[in-house]
């Protein structure tokens, strides 16, 4: 089954320049997988008519749809409609229903067309107009020896309008695209390598038309599994009866599926475990206790925390022991134990967790270099710390280590699991 593949061009200075993001080409990306159609390339190019033709010129040879965004305002430096005019060998015509479009839309604004913008109803003859509801630019639909060509324009809101309620429902009529369907599963506490060598004989047996791409992000790895086929309903049979196999092999290191965050994660299984948790954090400096509240619903959960970031402030709010931290440190075991104990005590609440480190750039010794932390969960039963070793910048060390709190709350909260 030949895969229908689509290449974005997006042209714009402005992107190139690094004045705008393009957030487009993500957005259209995600849609176009939805209806079947695999993304090949990406490319960001000038407002240049020689740049254009060239990037349509090699993207013909690759792909099956060819979208493009940007270039289709009023002003000289607008180029593309008159490019594309060019490239498929027509002229200009005014398209009245576009124009009334754009007069109607001056109308409800209060303002009066001008003819710039009444050239903007200009399109190729040979196109198919594809209207803009949202805005002035008119969109272009080309057919060209069984390839696609869509020109947008490259305001989001107006494009993605286009795609949502033309281009997509039509490339997917014209294509008889088959089904694409992604599962998710998100792992923690596992390197990618590791994850690799634990998950080859599985991957390896998988079917021809399911696919594995690992993910690697903040202390994680996601999987995707990703089958296509054109029985939407044995496709995803056959991607659940897969994604059974993983439990056994690395079920201890699986903390959601689907697009699940770790914080979001963590809170479910506190929720519905009934239990209240309330952070002590140094070297984090709150980091952790805002990923438990960025959750919607975390105040079911969360009861408060303490940015303990001097030694005094740990005497004074967590009850610290002034000789705790002469003889051990504020960077050690003793002092984060104490730290989850006390403030679980202080909050009264089911869990405390705790951190405390040398978050960077300096700070460090040779006992304790930068990137020593410690972190730590209480409960009424037990205390459990961990010693961490990132030898990474400041941002990243307290990233890192408040995803590793929260997969130590969320093991804690599992004890079951089994690799």
């Amino acid at each position: 089954m030949k895969a229908v593949t689509a290449e974005i061009i997006t042209i714009g200075d402005e992107i190139l320049y690094g004045q705008i993001v393009d957030t487009n080409s993500a957005w259209m990306g995600t849609e176009l997988t939805k209806i079947g159609v695999k993304v090949k390339q990406i490319t960001s190019i000038s407002d240049n008519a020689g740049h254009i033709v060239q990037a349509l010129d090699e993207a013909k040879t690759r792909a099956d749809i060819i979208l493009i965004t940007g270039g289709l305002g009023p002003t000289k430096d607008d180029l593309t409609k008159h490019v594309l005019a060019d490239y498929f060998h027509t002229s200009l015509r005014l398209h009245e229903p576009s124009l009334a479009d754009i007069a109607a839309l001056f109308k409800v604004r209060g303002i009066e067309l001008t003819e710039l913008n009444r050239q903007q109803a200009f399109l190729p003859e040979s196109c198919m107009p594809v209207r803009n509801a949202l805005g002035t630019a008119p969109g272009m639909w080309f057919e060209q020896d069984g390839k696609v060509f869509v020109s947008m324009p490259g305001v989001p809101f107006e494009m993605k309008r286009m795609m949502t309620d033309i281009v997509l429902p039509q490339l997917k009529s014209y294509f008889k695209t088959p089904h694409i369907i992604h599962k998710v599963i998100q792992t923690v506490g596992l390197a990618e390598s590791i994850l690799a060598e634990r998950l080859e004989d599985w991957e390896t047996s998988l079917p021809g038309h399911l696919k594995l791409a690992y993910l690697p992000h903040l202390g994680g790895v996601r999987l995707r599994l990703t089958g296509q086929g054109m029985d939407e309903a044995i496709l995803k049979q056959e991607l659940q009866q897969e994604v059974d196999k993983l439990p056994p092999l690395i079920g201890k290191y699986i903390f959601a599926y689907g697009e699940v965050p770790l914080e979001e994660a963590t809170g479910q299984l506190l929720k519905e475990r009934g239990l209240t948790v309330a952070t002590a954090e140094s070297c984090t400096g709150g980091f952790v206790a805002h990923k438990l509240t960025s959750i919607a619903g975390s105040s079911a959960y969360f009861m408060g925390g303490v940015i303990a970031y001097h030694n005094e402030v740990k005497i004074r709010e967590l009850r610290i022991k002034p000789e705790t931290l002469q003889q051990h440190g504020a960077v050690s075991e003793a002092t984060v134990r104490a730290m989850a104990e006390n403030v679980r005590l202080q909050f009264s609440t089911d869990i405390g967790l705790a951190t405390s480190g040398i978050a960077g750039p300096d700070g460090g010794t040779p006992d304790k270099p930068v990137g020593t932390i410690w972190i730590a969960y209480a409960d009424k039963y037990k205390t459990e710390a961990k010693l961490l070793n990132y030898n990474k910048n400041r941002l990243l060390n307290i990233e890192y280590t408040t995803m590793a709190v929260l997969n130590l709350l969320r093991q804690s909260l599992e004890p079951t699991v089994e690799e």
